[in-house]
């Protein structure tokens, strides 16, 4: 090993940290920099030369970056002063030249156990930080990350979204669930959506997110729902399973139910929310995974005067049957052209309404309601319309259960 550190030594002026870093695996209970003082007292020794600490100033990998620690450690503490936060992480963005430099070593000498300069960077700027803001480093998990850009002498801050879950009601027809841009100008602002960059003057995620963005000083909403419901259907029942992200939270301790409150007194009347816990990403990728069944309540026209008998013994047809769905006409132009195989679990006819027949459907996640009564001009088979063999369509429609996450209340 000495004659390893002899030939580094070779190269020219290296500092104690990046003598040390080079054999980073060796030995425990030292620091980078203490390793690399042994072994260049152990050179010494072994070669029976004199002892020559390094000169501050001179260190050809790192330009004597580790003397700078408490510096960007002030740095990162500054720019994260007014940040809720109890966790962080510390990134390091390292200059080309220095990150070349230590390759080179590594590639040239076959080296095993090297720790690369931005890991150490990283541990010791994060030890300085959490004593100067009692602030815990969590790479796990961080609340916030803390990237150091040395080439540009600056510190950037990023900031861990906050979740929370809970189930949505959506009172009012003609909401859509997630914000869209305008069609014509594609979001920028134009006469046609009055210089808002919307298509709709609202949104079911932007009526959750407005006491939240206020409570957190977050920068938006992203609303992740357990699928989605037409824009002229309402959620009632049950509701929707949801997870809220909040971006950007400057603030992350809040009471849940206080929370609740908050939503339902800004969203009401057309929106409510009953909140079940605080969320991660996880769960979010859980929630888009999970093909949960649906019960929906539809109003449907049927062109023809056919008896309530009738009906019945085609929707009895319908009961249990696997339908082929081509992605509808209506959502073409934003899903693929694709033929999916969906389960009518339930369906049965509960009554007559002015001359409509009002359904009830249990169908598996993704099964096209509309399209299951329509045929969508026998894009969906069978369908109602085709075993009745008279046009027929939905007027109204109300989803009144969406199943949601086992492990999350909802067993």
């Amino acid at each position: 090993m000495l004659e390893l550190v002899n030939t580094i030594l070779e190269y020219g002026d290296i500092c104690d940290h990046c003598l040390g870093r080079l054999f980073a695996k060796k030995s425990f209970g030292l620091t980078n920099e203490e390793r690399g003082r042994s072994l260049r007292i152990a050179h010494a020794l072994a070669y029976n030369i004199p002892y020559k600490p390094y000169e501050k100033g001179t260190c050809w990998v790192c330009n004597d970056l580790f003397d700078t620690i408490p510096y960007w450690a002030e740095k990162a503490a500054a720019a994260v002063q007014g940040i809720e936060h109890e966790t962080f992480v510390i990134g390091t963005r390292v200059p080309p030249m220095m990150a070349e430099s230590e390759e080179m070593l590594w590639s040239d000498l076959s080296l095993e156990n090297p720790e690369p300069l931005k890991s150490e960077m990283n541990r010791e700027v994060g030890k300085a930080v959490s004593a100067l803001t009692g602030r815990h480093g969590n790479p796990k998990n961080p609340e916030v990350t803390i990237v150091l850009n040395i080439a540009d002498d600056c510190v950037e801050v990023q900031i861990a979204s906050l979740y929370f879950y809970g189930r949505y009601l959506k009172y009012e027809r003609g909401i859509p669930q997630t914000h869209w841009d305008c069609r014509a100008c594609k979001g920028k602002g134009c006469e046609i959506c009055n210089f808002t960059g919307k298509q709709y003057p609202t949104s079911v995620e932007e009526l959750i997110a407005e006491a939240p963005k206020r409570i957190f000083a977050s920068d938006c909403g992203v609303l992740h729902g357990a699928g989605r419901e037409d824009i002229d259907a309402v959620m009632i029942g049950t509701g929707r399973p949801f997870v809220m992200e909040m971006q950007n939270p400057k603030k992350r301790t809040f009471d849940i139910k206080e929370l609740e409150k908050a939503i339902n007194e800004s969203a009401n009347p057309r929106v409510g929310v009953v909140l079940e816990s605080w969320s991660d990403k996880k769960t979010v990728e859980m929630l888009k995974s999970n093909k949960g069944h649906k019960t929906y309540r539809i109003l449907v026209s049927i062109d023809d005067s056919i008896s309530l008998e009738t009906v019945q013994n085609a929707v009895s047809k319908l009961k249990g049957a696997w339908i082929d769905q081509r992605t509808p006409e209506r959502v073409s132009h934003r899903r693929a052209d694709l033929v999916r195989k969906r389960q009518v679990i339930d369906i049965g006819v509960l009554g007559v309404e002015n001359g409509l027949y009002r359904l009830e459907v249990l169908g598996e996640g993704g099964l096209y309601i509309k399209e299951l009564v329509s045929g969508d001009g026998g894009r969906t088979t069978p369908s109602l319309a085709e075993i009745l063999a008279v046009p027929a369509k939905v007027v109204e429609l109300d989803v009144v259960q969406v199943d949601g996450l086992p492990n999350i209340g909802d067993e």
